[in-house]
């Protein structure tokens, strides 16, 4: 007799249970701060802490990220609507982020269950591989930073669309393969979640060459059961969908890409960086197949760029394993299909941060999405190896052990690292231990202690800060973050600032071009010295200024800190609007630069350019999101007072 059918398989109660234990690991770390780039992007932008949810708010939310030109308006509005109902509160932004994440690995599951039934060309696929591989990517640590830390919600809801546009072309195969209609679907499916998705994050157009890689390995461009040959249409589909536009896209960025002064503000060239990457895509490898705590230090500004193929020693040995990694997949391609996709899968997903774009060099977010193609290739083919064993016994034993020491290893330093990021101050130290020769981590670590000791000379905190800071200053590679922290904390305590902190940052910033950090340490400086707050001769900031404008080709954002600083502080009126005209000519679609030049006109009695600068707020003013700052100016240019004043008094 046949048993009765379970009304809920048994596969969604272990779903469930990985979810819940992946939710209860993650907790750990929801009571820390705000790190790193969650301060530009969450902390000081206005634009995401709107006072009510109106339609201009929640534009001028959508459109306020600095981190990308895109602007990334779906993660930015998110934050938005965060900060409507739990305000700042770093924990409510981490559930959401954990919430995501969540997310994702349901439909991790559904996807791995799809691929595996696609593979042997079944319906119901493995389940017991499929909930292995989700436990495994659910609790991967290289996966951390995509979940604790909170700007990087940008990653997770960029391939949570490029989950749902692979769920729904595998799904779209099927059906074409089972003979029913469902070419549109599939081409809908990939077109609106690249859409989507790029609104959080860029990455997500990456949907499209996943799918391409689905296509060439596990549906082979089939027509179908009843139709032998090749879909003539699918491989027209890709044409337009993915090779026209990469055609398109790579003749837009070359120009850009070998321009030498792209890499100006950069510590390595296109060639170090291309030298450099396969050593970087070997560490990701090596973290996510066999995590330990050192191997994933967060912060990777100590790494060293290959400058041959033979310095440092494991730049050709990256080499080799990235080719032997792409010889496998052809290798596997039609013997065990779905270890091929694995392979491909991971390869592909650093092909658009690990080139030709001038980004970073490092950071596990990056493995979101790849992570899962390396799991997915190690469960499977350990799934493979198993099979092949004679006892069943034997197979079954070896292969429980390889997975549970897989995602029992994962699970433990999850737990560890997030346990660590309960807290700054654990975190800093945590990262300082894992990092030793980073100055990012060292700065961390002495800025935390700054925070905790609220300028305050009898806290203790306060006289731990300056080991680390003056630790990150030496080190090489260092930005002058630390000197200004060393500067700020001397100076508010109206202690003496050591001259050679000063010297420091001239250095640096004649050496080579000022980075982001440089240009926001100056920007820092100078506001604190034009509130008061901070007491130090302002000479040695223009000295620093006038060193890092010694470089050709300075970006907007360092022209309107300077102009800033010559218009508030040196009262150079003059000086000050000449450097906004160009900040404003170098990034013309960035409104915030048009504001501060309308304002600086307005009281240098430029009414012509004022009225210029107005016209483009209102033809850029979005649903409302300037009309603050216009009426503002609308008021001041009426009043055609010629009184000189500062450009930042009146900014909202």
């Amino acid at each position: 007799m046949t048993p009765p059918r379970m009304l809920i398989p048994c596969r969604w109660f272990f779903l469930l249970g990985i979810l819940a234990l992946t939710a209860a690991v993650y907790g750990m770390g929801v009571s820390g701060g705000y790190v790193f780039d969650d301060f530009p992007n969450i902390v000081d932008n206005a634009g995401v802490q709107p006072e009510s949810a109106s339609l201009p708010n929640l534009i001028s939310a959508a459109l306020s990220s600095p981190a990308s030109e895109f602007k990334r308006p779906l993660a930015s509005l998110s934050f938005a609507v965060n900060y409507l109902f739990t305000g700042l509160d770093p924990a409510a932004m981490k559930v959401t982020n954990i919430v995501i994440h969540l997310l994702n690995g349901v439909l991790v599951f559904l996807l791995t269950r799809m691929l595996l039934g696609a593979e042997h060309d079944q319906r119901p696929g493995d389940d017991k591989t499929a909930l292995w591989v989700t436990a495994a990517w659910l609790l991967a640590p290289i996966n951390l930073t995509a979940v604790l830390y909170v700007v990087q919600r940008m990653e997770s809801m960029a391939n949570l669309a490029v989950l749902l546009g692979l769920i729904g072309y595998v799904r779209a195969r099927r059906r074409m393969k089972d003979g029913q209609h469902g070419l549109f679907f599939a081409i809908a499916a990939l077109l609106f979640t690249a859409a989507l998705g790029v609104l959080a994050k860029e990455t997500a157009v990456m949907v499209v060459p996943y799918a391409f890689l689905i296509e060439c390995i596990i549906f082979r461009w089939a027509r179908g059961r009843q139709r032998s040959g090749v879909d003539r249409r699918l491989i027209g589909v890709f044409i337009v969908i993915f090779a026209i536009p990469l055609v398109v896209g790579a003749s837009w960025l070359a120009p850009t890409v070998f321009d030498p002064v792209t890499w100006d503000r950069r510590d390595f060239s296109l060639g170090t960086r291309l030298l450099t990457e396969p050593r970087v895509i070997a560490s990701y490898l090596s973290s996510i197949v066999l995590p330990l705590p050192s191997s994933l230090p967060f912060y990777y500004d100590d790494l060293a760029i290959s400058t041959s193929p033979w310095h440092p020693w494991t730049t050709l040995p990256a080499f080799a394993l990235i080719v032997l990694l792409i010889a496998t997949c052809f290798q596997v391609r039609f013997r065990t299909p779905i270890v091929s996709l694995g392979i491909a899968l991971f390869l592909m997903g650093h092909v658009l941060t690990a080139t030709v774009l001038p980004l970073e060099l490092v950071y596990e977010h990056r493995n979101y999405f790849a992570s899962f193609g390396a799991l997915l290739a190690l469960i499977t083919g350990a799934r493979a190896v198993c099979q092949r064993s004679v006892h069943t016994a034997q197979r079954v034993l070896v292969r429980t052990v390889v997975l549970a020491s897989t995602v029992g290893l994962a699970t433990l330093v999850t737990a560890t690292t997030a346990r660590a990021w309960n807290s700054n101050l654990s975190l800093a130290r945590e990262l300082a231990i894992r990092a030793p020769d980073s100055p990012r981590a060292q700065y961390e670590l002495g800025r935390t202690y700054i925070i905790l000791g609220g300028y305050r000379k009898e806290s203790p905190f306060t006289a731990l800060a300056y080991a680390p800071l003056v630790r990150a200053m030496s080190l090489p590679g260092s930005s002058i973050l630390p000197e200004q922290a060393l500067i700020f904390l001397n100076s508010r305590m109206d202690r003496t600032v050591d001259p050679t902190w000063w010297r420091s940052i001239r250095t640096k910033l004649q050496r080579r071009p000022a980075t982001v950090q440089d240009e926001s340490s100056l920007g820092s400086l100078a506001d604190c010295l034009r509130t008061g707050s901070c007491k130090f001769k302002e000479t040695d900031l223009l000295d620093a200024f006038v060193t890092a404008m010694g470089h050709p080709n300075p970006s907007a954002r360092m022209l309107a800190m300077y102009a800033g600083f010559a218009w508030n502080t040196l009262e150079d009126r003059l000086l000050g609007l000449t450097l906004q005209r160009d900040a404003v000519k170098k990034a013309p679609t960035e409104m915030a630069y048009h504001v501060v030049l309308c304002r600086m006109a307005v009281a240098s009695g430029d009414v012509e350019t004022a009225n210029t600068e107005l016209a483009i707020l209102k033809a850029n003013n979005l649903g409302g999101r300037l009309s603050p700052d216009i009426a503002s100016l609308t008021a001041l240019i009426s009043s055609k007072s010629g009184k000189t004043r500062s450009a930042y008094d009146d900014h909202p």
